[in-house]
């Protein structure tokens, strides 16, 4: 994905999110996802339902909040969290280059749909004592967009 195409799309996201731009302040947008691209909707019919419907506009809107943390590019660098592409179908805690947590370690599942659903709700309760630090997506509909665009994102689709 082109980075004018990123900055736009979390740019929207962070003025929805902050009740400006039209969209609900706090939640995912009232407005109708955008037209997926063929290639981002092959993408996403390879995910079990509810995944394969997720709103990419609002997944990138919220998956900007781990941008502070992770990269999502191909040979991207790893930063404080390890970088995500290609994270769907790898081990959890997998990457030689970056130094987990032995509480992910310890757990260390295959990075699905559903796992990633239960790691972004709340990642201290998923595997108690790792060292991210996030608390978590609360909202199903968001956890379900970001792994729709994490889906698509990691997997050098357009979003």
């Amino acid at each position: 994905m082109k980075r004018a195409t990123l900055t736009m799309l979390a740019t929207a996201g962070l003025l929805a999110a902050c009740g400006q731009g039209g969209g609900q302040g706090g939640g995912s947008a009232s407005q109708s996802p955008a037209a997926v691209p063929a290639e981002s909707k092959a993408l996403l019919d390879q995910l079990p339902a509810p995944y394969r419907d997720a709103d990419l506009e609002n997944g990138a809107a919220h998956f900007s909040l781990c941008r502070s943390c992770h990269t999502i590019t191909k040979d991207g660098a790893n930063m404080t969290g390890p970088n995500l592409y290609g994270v769907f179908g790898s081990k959890a805690a997998g990457k030689a280059d970056y130094s987990y947590s032995n509480a992910l370690k310890a757990k260390a599942p295959t990075w699905d749909a559903a796992t990633l659903n239960q790691w972004l709700a709340g990642p201290q309760a998923f595997a108690p004592g790792t060292k991210m630090s996030f608390v978590g997506l609360k909202d199903d509909t968001d956890r379900r967009d970001v792994i729709g665009y994490l889906k698509v994102a990691s997997s050098g689709g357009p979003t």
